[in-house]
């Protein structure tokens, strides 16, 4: 993705979103059907939106977010790259079950939003990922950073973790293990993790 493109009138900016989209990319790239639909949860600015869909062009990327904020800004850089495989962002809540949408979807995509937002929310999406997610190989993709017991914490997340514990105590870095452990709930085995640029992972789940 290119940095240095001007935001359409309207449309909000991500410094990160502009950093991590090209490995982003590549890993779904690697691992997403070429066909199908894409349901993207807690889409933000919809940077990351536009950069998946012009780079899966087959398959149908659908972008929500609960901010109308968010969806607004999801809809000018939607109008600026006039991708007809993207779609409209949806309302939806990860928290709120009455949001979710009913069609079946062939992947689930979250980026940064395990870590600010309690853990109701993790509990939801996986709960959504389980439902929409039907067919065996379904693909669930988490990006973020996160706790994990058998590798060390860099200090930059950990000072990290801690900003986002005094803002507010409901968020805060997430133990890879409980996170696995809640998908396996809903169907959703992890099975690829995958270091990433920054001190973030990658990770994989899949319907079996």
């Amino acid at each position: 993705m290119d940095p240095t493109h001007a935001a359409p009138t309207g449309g909000l900016v991500s410094p990160a979103a502009a950093r991590n989209a090209d490995a982003i990319l590549a890993i779904l790239q690697a691992h997403l059907p070429q066909y199908g639909r894409v349901l993207e949860i807690a889409s933000g600015s919809g940077q990351h939106a536009v950069a998946f869909a012009r780079g899966l062009p087959d398959a149908t990327w659908i972008p929500s977010d609960p901010s109308a904020e968010a969806r607004d800004s999801i809809m000018a850089w939607r109008h600026d790259a006039s991708l007809s495989n993207l779609a409209e962002p949806l309302a939806l809540d990860a928290m709120d079950a009455s949001t979710w949408p009913t069609e079946t979807v062939q992947s689930v995509v979250c980026i940064n939003m395990i870590h600010i937002s309690p853990w109701s929310a993790t509990e939801g999406l996986m709960a959504l990922a389980g439902r929409v997610l039907t067919r065996p190989g379904g693909l669930m993709f988490l990006y973020g950073p996160y706790l994990e017991a058998d590798q060390p914490l860099a200090p930059s997340n950990a000072a990290f973790d801690a900003d986002l514990k005094a803002r507010n105590p409901a968020w805060g870095l997430r133990d890879r293990d409980a996170i696995a452990a809640e998908a396996l709930k809903h169907g959703l085995h992890l099975t690829l993790r995958k270091a990433m640029p920054a001190n973030n992972i990658a990770l994989l789940f899949r319907r079996t």
